[in-house]
């Protein structure tokens, strides 16, 4: 049986708590949104699983999402489809349902995830399309030097790349996924050249690991962070990145065909 933790929320996270502004700060990335549109192909029907607010949601595809978050379901577009309330390891659909489905930043928040994607495979007859991030990369980002137990605890949540693809079957590519510098979609490598952004609470509020630290961690964040801004000493280090274009960090897109 899968359970959940608490109302309003998904797998180990409570968006109830933390959802409010989610869609101000996690805007669908255009560039990020042509990679998934990619590896969806020429799909029609196509299943959203841990779907939340809706990002990404091709308005050329027949959309069922599936998102266990009160606070998320609250927050999608009225033009969009509302979302059925049930978890990915217990999908309530067909064998074979859809052209494709796909997962998008949610697998991490699954309480088992081989089980939602042996279950994402089992009602979709196409290709399935998983974004995440790899966990041996997330602690290469300059973040890891100002908030460490934020990228430990990504790093934790996120499941090993060799363990999706077994979950999935089939043939299995991975790809990484460019991060523009100017991305719309505020996880934390999307403020790569931006330091200053992750000063703002709300923004990290949309990036739910950092939930998982306290209020004295979070003030030890934007202390240190502040001081190496105004000294210059964040530039010395990082200070290229505020030009680069794109930046290839641990996002990485997942499809997998029967």
């Amino acid at each position: 049986m899968v359970m959940r933790t608490y109302d309003g929320s998904a797998g180990d996270v409570d968006y109830a708590g933390i959802g409010a502004g989610y869609s101000s700060y996690r805007r669908p990335d255009e560039r990020i949104a042509r990679a998934i549109a990619l590896a969806l192909g020429d799909a029609r029907e196509v299943l959203n699983v841990g779907a939340g607010t809706g990002s990404y949601e091709n308005p050329g595809h027949t959309i069922t999402a599936v998102e266990p978050s009160l606070a998320m379901r609250a927050q999608r577009p009225a033009q969009l489809a509302t979302a059925i309330d049930a978890v990915a390891e217990d999908l309530p659909f067909a064998d074979g349902q859809f052209d494709a489905s796909m997962a998008l930043f949610s697998v991490h928040q699954w309480s088992d995830a081989e089980a939602g994607l042996r279950e994402m495979r089992r009602v979709t007859r196409g290709p399935v399309a998983v974004l995440t991030c790899d966990p041996t990369l997330v602690r290469d980002f300059w973040l890891y030097d100002y908030a460490p137990d934020v990228l430990d605890t990504e790093a934790r949540r996120y499941p090993r790349l060799n363990t999706l693809a077994e979950a999935l079957g089939g043939t299995v590519t991975v790809e990484p996924v460019p991060i523009p510098l100017d991305c719309t979609d505020g996880f934390n490598e999307a403020y790569y050249g931006r330091p200053e952004m992750l000063l703002d609470p709300a923004a990290r509020q949309a990036c739910s690991a950092w939930s998982f630290i306290g209020d004295q961690a979070r003030q030890e964040f934007d202390t240190s962070l502040r001081r190496a801004l105004g000294s210059g000493a964040w530039d010395e280090a990082f200070g290229p990145l505020r030009h680069r274009p794109t930046y290839n960090g641990s996002l990485v897109l997942l499809r997998a065909t029967p």
